[in-house]
């Protein structure tokens, strides 16, 4: 019997070329190539896992490799031994000794569809700078 919370899982042996979409919680152990989106949902990319893929869920935990952009509303982890190559968007990064990242960071405040927030824009209204003075 499996339980509810239990989230799902691409094993080892597994090889996926395409889209990935869910609404629950993912492992993925094994080799997937293309996208993988999980709106409101944690994806983990285990130990053994090679990704070559798009990733957007709520949190991402990295363990393994990953040759793809990530975005996520939340957070992203990039563990000790992992492998990441590509541009990371989200609300809160935390990158653990021995990770490896090639990519740019982009920490959002707020996202699209979001409320808005009290927080300014990193971009100058025009006019406000001006040279030759």
């Amino acid at each position: 019997m499996a339980l509810e919370n239990t989230p799902a899982r691409i094993g080892k042996t597994v090889v996926i070329r395409g889209e990935v979409k869910g609404s629950e919680d993912l492992i993925v152990d094994g080799r997937v190539e293309g996208t993988v989106s999980l709106s409101e949902s944690r994806l983990t990319i285990g130990p053994n896992a090679n990704v070559a893929a798009d990733l957007s869920a709520k949190d991402v935990l990295v363990l393994g490799q990953v040759v793809g952009n990530i975005v996520a509303s939340g957070r992203v982890e990039l563990r000790s031994g992992c492998q990441v190559e590509g541009d990371i968007r989200a609300l809160r990064l935390a990158v653990e000794d021995n990770a490896v990242f090639r990519g740019k960071v982009d920490l959002t405040q707020t996202g699209p569809g979001s409320k808005g927030s009290d927080t300014p824009s990193i971009h100058p209204p025009s006019g406000t700078y001006q040279s030759g003075s």
